[in-house]
C-alpha cells in the first residue's frame, strides 16, 4: 500500500491496544458476514460487535459493569442495553490501576502530561458502527474526562456514550446521550 512510518527516535514504540481488541472483533464480523452469517454477537475481551437477531428473537441484550474495584465481569451490571447492527465498548479505570503511598494511579495515561489521568470518569461505554472506532472513542474519552466527553459526544450525535463518574463525595453518577436512552432494558 505503500503507508510507512519513520520514527526520529527508535526507542518510540506504538502500542495499539487502545484499538487492537475491537479491530480484531470487526474483521471476526466481517469473516462472519462473508460467510453469510445474519445473526451474531462477537465479543473479544468486553469489546462487541452484533448483527440481527439473539436465539431468542430480539435484540441482542448487552451488560454494562457497575465499576466497582476488582469486580469480576458481569458480577455487578449498572445497565442493560438491547443493541443489533452496532458495536459496544467500555474502557474503565477500576480493574486496571495500581496504589502508591495511599494515591491511585490509573492505567490510562495522558498523552499530553505523560501522567496517569486523574480525573472523575470511572467508566465510558460508547455505542458506534465498528468496535475499533468504539474502542478508540471509549479509551478517548477516558483520557479527555466526564465534561470533555460530554460535549464531544453533544457535538458527535452519531456516537452514544454511557457515562460513569464520582461526584465530590464519592458516589455513583451517570449521564447518558439520548439515543443511549432509547437503549435500556427496563
Amino acid at each position: 500500500d505503500g503507508l510507512f512510518l519513520i520514527k526520529k527516535q527508535p526507542e518510540v514504540i506504538i502500542d495499539v491496544n487502545a484499538i487492537a481488541q475491537g479491530y480484531t472483533v470487526d474483521l471476526i464480523a466481517e469473516f462472519l458476514e462473508l460467510q453469510g452469517v445474519a445473526d451474531y454477537l462477537v465479543e473479544l475481551g468486553g469489546e462487541i460487535r452484533t448483527l440481527g437477531i439473539s436465539p431468542r428473537g430480539k435484540h441482542w441484550l448487552v451488560g454494562v459493569d457497575r465499576p466497582e474495584d476488582h469486580a469480576l465481569s458481569g458480577e455487578s451490571l449498572q445497565v442493560i442495553l438491547s443493541l443489533s447492527g452496532e458495536s459496544l465498548v467500555t474502557s474503565g479505570n477500576y480493574r486496571k490501576f495500581f496504589v502508591k503511598d495511599g494515591v491511585r494511579y490509573s492505567h490510562t495515561i495522558d498523552p499530553s502530561t505523560g501522567y496517569p489521568v486523574n480525573h472523575s470518569l470511572l467508566s465510558a461505554t460508547v455505542i458506534d458502527k465498528t468496535s475499533a472506532r468504539a474502542d478508540a472513542l471509549a479509551t478517548a474519552f477516558m483520557v479527555i474526562g466526564t465534561e470533555a466527553t460530554k460535549d464531544w459526544v453533544k457535538k458527535n450525535p452519531e456516537v452514544e456514550a454511557y457515562l460513569i463518574y464520582s461526584d465530590e463525595f464519592g458516589e455513583y453518577q451517570v449521564w447518558m446521550s439520548d439515543a443511549m436512552k432509547k437503549r435500556i432494558v427496563d
